[in-house]
């Protein structure tokens, strides 16, 4: 049975008896999910008859001139595109091959229309509907646009263009889904977009789970007062020097970052970690490195507007893939 990940801290004891322990991760539905990966590369996949037959547009008459391609033919290009590293008249290219052998008569959307096309196109995070409260992940990384890498720099210094977007992601804990997205410039803070992910998220949250960087008044206070009219419950750790706000004696209900200061302070940082479910963060950092994997660490796109369409395709992409194929694991803790 094959091994997906492991980790190995190490144990307490003299040195000479010192032996290492092994937690390692093995996949359950081997069967299924190797039969997923390799439906992942077949092209039945991202071309489904639905979107042939819709290729064309069949909106209402508009002003101007009217489109020749449905937004699904758009889409259906640009994530062929990203799942492919293609440029756009590359993927146009590529397209048209496949058109050719599959003996579709079917035009293919030029480059230029692809670039207008994209900075306008609406975008849907394919989520499956569940009615259970969610624990909703949060993070952000960031994507570059202009410049070198981080080992050029270093070494040989780099050019004064150096330009970064900012991806922050919503995750569903228990699916692993991409519910939430948002693509920001580099200097926007993560707690910024805490509002505009939750207004994206369908289904009611009960947890929120973040890093230090979230750790503001004005994110503990959206939790507080939530739209969906009951208070989240966030699992952010708060700074080393952090001060409670409102104290015991106050007869007002506690502040959720105060109770959460005084269980630290009561246990450790460590175990408050490990009792209150917040390592389950791990997961939204799982997608940040798979984007990157899978997509790469550069936007292709130029403008603004182009550039948050690719971002959300990219997410829409990762739920595709994970709907397609998806490990189910358990730990299996071995002594070294």
């Amino acid at each position: 049975m094959p091994k997906i990940a492991s980790s190995s801290p190490s144990v307490k004891g003299s040195p000479s008896r010192r032996r290492r322990r092994q937690t390692v991760y093995r996949v359950r539905n081997w069967a299924a999910y190797n039969a997923g990966l390799k439906q992942r590369g077949s092209l039945t996949v991202w071309l489904r008859p639905e979107a042939l037959k819709a290729w064309y547009d069949q909106g209402p008459p508009r002003r101007g001139s009217s489109y020749t391609y449905s937004d699904l033919a758009i889409q259906t290009a640009l994530m062929l595109r990203l799942l492919s590293h293609l440029p756009l008249r590359q993927t146009e290219g590529f397209l048209t091959s496949i058109f050719a052998l599959m003996g579709l008569d079917l035009a293919v959307p030029d480059y230029t229309t692809l670039s207008r096309r994209q900075a306008d196109l609406k975008v849907d995070l394919p989520v499956q509907p569940r009615k259970v409260p969610m624990h909703l992940v949060l993070d952000a990384t960031g994507l570059k646009v202009f410049g070198e890498g981080e080992w050029h720099v270093r070494h040989h210094g780099g050019r004064k263009r150096r330009t970064w977007r900012k991806l922050h992601l919503g995750v569903n804990e228990a699916t692993g889904e991409i519910v939430a997205q948002t693509l920001t410039p580099a200097r926007v803070e993560d707690a910024s977009q805490v509002g505009s992910l939750l207004d994206q998220v369908q289904t009611p949250v009960q947890t929120v789970s973040a890093d230090g960087a979230y750790d503001k008044r004005k994110v503990f206070k959206t939790f507080a007062t939530s739209k969906q009219g009951v208070p989240i419950r966030p699992l952010i750790p708060p700074r080393r020097n952090a001060k409670i706000e409102q104290h015991g004696n106050c007869k007002a209900p506690p502040f959720a970052r105060d109770e959460i200061i005084r269980a630290i302070r009561r246990h450790g940082r460590r175990k408050w970690k490990r009792t209150s479910g917040y390592h389950r963060r791990s997961v939204v950092e799982t997608h940040l490195g798979r984007y990157k994997r899978l997509l790469g660490r550069r936007l292709r796109a130029r403008r603004m507007a182009n550039q948050e369409t690719e971002a959300r395709l990219g997410c829409a992409l990762l739920n595709h893939l994970l709907a397609i194929a998806k490990p189910v694991s358990y730990p299996v803790e071995k002594i070294a």
